[in-house]
């Protein structure tokens, strides 16, 4: 005798259907799409939003930077406290949205602070200033260590005997004319200042050329800690070296090629 096969149960297809892929089964039944979720965005995604606003930041600084220059040129003491501590705070932003590093980051930060500290007309306000323009030096120096070539390349090689000589006999000039308290501060800075300034060079020109901007914007400063006969509206030229100095030395970093291709 043949047995008949027996139907299979759409009750109990539709209830293997459940257990087998809960989700799709019970989006049918009610009708519902279920949420999917969201694919984590990629390092690449993540760094062209941020690089998307780097431009603006950069036109920030440059605006902040001019009407800091046209007030320090019309001699507006009110322009220049207030966009002088914009400056390197929206170059800072430039840096971020650029996916630099952190640590030009902070030498920008140190920059801030010896910037927002020279606006106050006193000794102790100067030296706190120049201990914080020196941590962001030590800050340079750890970036061209990272980025650079290690060693200056051939043209930069003249430019350190150069600035090594150009230290010597700027110390030895105004160290009779230099507040007794301010003297080995200063001498100990330009140390500094002019390892930073040869530093540089294993960057390159566009990094040299920073380093050297910096090196006579801070020349200017002291001429005039020491009394010496200064130009027109020497404020200015000080701003202007300045300025150019942070841009390029910033951007130096960013196109280096090991910074690049960390990005």
């Amino acid at each position: 005798m043949t047995t008949r096969p027996r139907p299979v149960s759409p009750v109990g297809n539709r209830s293997a259907g459940r257990v087998g892929h809960p989700p799709l089964e019970r989006s049918r039944e009610l009708g519902e799409g279920w949420a999917q979720p969201t694919p984590p965005r990629s390092d690449d995604e993540t760094s062209a939003g941020r690089n998307r606003y780097a431009p603006w930041a950069l036109a920030a600084f440059a605006l902040a930077a001019l009407g800091d220059l046209a007030g320090v040129a019309a001699g507006s003491d009110l322009a220049h406290t207030v966009l002088k501590p914009l400056l390197m705070p929206t170059l800072a932003l430039y840096v971020v949205f650029s996916g630099g590093p952190r640590l030009l980051v902070a030498a920008l930060a140190f920059g801030w602070g010896g910037d927002t500290l020279l606006l106050a007309d006193a000794d102790p306000a100067f030296l706190a200033g120049m201990v914080s323009f020196a941590a962001g030096h030590v800050c340079y120096l750890a970036l061209f260590r990272r980025h650079g070539t290690g060693h200056p390349r051939a043209r930069g090689a003249g430019l350190v005997l150069a600035y090594g000589a150009a230290l010597g006999v700027t110390v030895a000039l105004l160290w009779p004319d230099l507040p007794a308290d301010m003297r080995i501060p200063v001498a100990g800075y330009s140390l500094l200042l002019t390892a930073m300034a040869g530093g540089a060079t294993t960057l390159g020109l566009t990094a040299a050329t920073g380093g050297a901007l910096f090196l006579l914007s801070d020349t200017l400063i002291a001429t005039d800690v020491a009394d010496w006969p200064q130009a027109p509206r020497p404020d200015f030229w000080i701003m202007l070296t300045y300025l150019a100095a942070q841009a390029l030395l910033a951007r130096s970093v960013l196109t280096s090629g090991s910074a690049a291709a960390r990005r």
